[in-house]
């Protein structure tokens, strides 16, 4: 009875509409039965922030058993909606073969959609599979360029590798 009462109350709370912010200090807060709900009421009405954050959930396996699959399927609906960090975390997922086959250009893909909308986390990442050639053919000078981008928005790494192809030459 005690279990239908709480459900009651957060369904009724879900449907008077909670915020994305309330989803996110659930989740701070260690509380993520409520924090998933709030952000699968959320991401259902396609709310790109709510359906990376469950998503975040998924991969982690905060609140939720850790499903790979799942996580990737929120983060495309959000990416797919141009939000950075889903783009950023379709890259990691492509690059790392998290859950997924290693796919170097699919990771190019995402990446270059976050980092053309200064996402500094993906622009150095672009980089670094410049600098590899991995997904793309391998270009320093291009690379430099994105870990100029990252630097000027004050990543360290990207100033890091940044100065190191400069003193190549690149």
């Amino acid at each position: 009875m005690k279990k239908s009462i709480v459900s009651l109350g957060i369904t009724l709370t879900l449907s008077f509409g909670v915020t994305l912010d309330e989803g996110i200090k659930a989740f701070e807060k260690g509380d993520y039965h409520t924090a998933k709900n709030i952000f699968e009421d959320l991401a259902y009405k396609n709310d790109a922030k709510a359906q990376y954050n469950l998503g975040l959930m998924y991969v982690n396996g905060f609140g939720a058993k850790q499903d790979y699959l799942k996580a990737k399927e929120l983060y495309e609906k959000s990416a797919a909606q141009g939000y950075s960090e889903s783009q950023l975390a379709m890259g990691i997922i492509y690059e790392n073969g998290i859950g997924i086959k290693q796919d170097y250009k699919k990771a190019k893909e995402f990446y270059e959609k976050a980092a053309v909308q200064g996402n500094v986390d993906a622009q150095n990442a672009l980089g670094i599979l410049y600098v590899k050639g991995k997904g793309v053919k391998q270009d320093k000078r291009v690379a430099k360029k994105w870990f100029g981008e990252a630097c000027d928005s004050g990543v360290q790494e990207g100033c890091d590798n940044y100065k190191i192809l400069n003193e190549k030459g690149f």
